[in-house]
């Protein structure tokens, strides 16, 4: 396998993390996407990191994967707990590591920062594979079950 290297993602990655979020949400959970919107959506971070964060995996100088952070303040803890979203890895180069490459890069951020408390992240029920890579990792799944309301 080729070098990857994980880094903070740049707006001209943009491109490649709109098309990876148009293939994440039909691949997982059959969902296609407003691409409008998705691309202002993934512009509005850039524009203002206080909305999130994104990283991504590079080989050879081509995006690989991606993922965003998201802030929620916790008052239990007097910090700030790193949401984990949107991951993306293309298909010719998962089962390789590149998810797991991307969350110790995150979380060594976090381990190294000790207004950040910790990380979490949400899964569709459905996805028993990523489910497992979560668990491989370290993290639980136990805790905590979301409820939403969405317009």
């Amino acid at each position: 396998m080729t070098d990857i290297r994980y880094r903070d993602a740049v707006p001209a990655d943009a491109q490649a993390i709109i098309g990876f979020q148009l293939a994440m949400a039909l691949e997982t959970e059959g969902l296609t996407l407003d691409a409008g919107i998705l691309e202002r959506g993934v512009h509005a971070v850039f524009a203002d990191p206080g909305r999130g964060r994104y990283f991504v995996a590079e080989s050879d100088g081509r995006v690989v994967a991606s993922l965003m952070i998201t802030y929620e303040w916790s008052d239990w803890r007097n910090g700030t707990v790193w949401w984990i979203q949107s991951v993306y890895v293309t298909p010719d180069y998962r089962r390789r590591g590149i998810y797991a490459g991307l969350y110790t890069h995150v979380r060594a951020m976090v381990e190294a920062e000790p207004a950040i408390r910790g990380i979490r992240l949400y899964v569709d029920t459905r996805n028993t594979t990523a489910q497992e890579v979560y668990t491989r990792l370290g993290m639980s799944g136990e805790h905590y079950k979301v409820f939403e309301w969405m317009v």
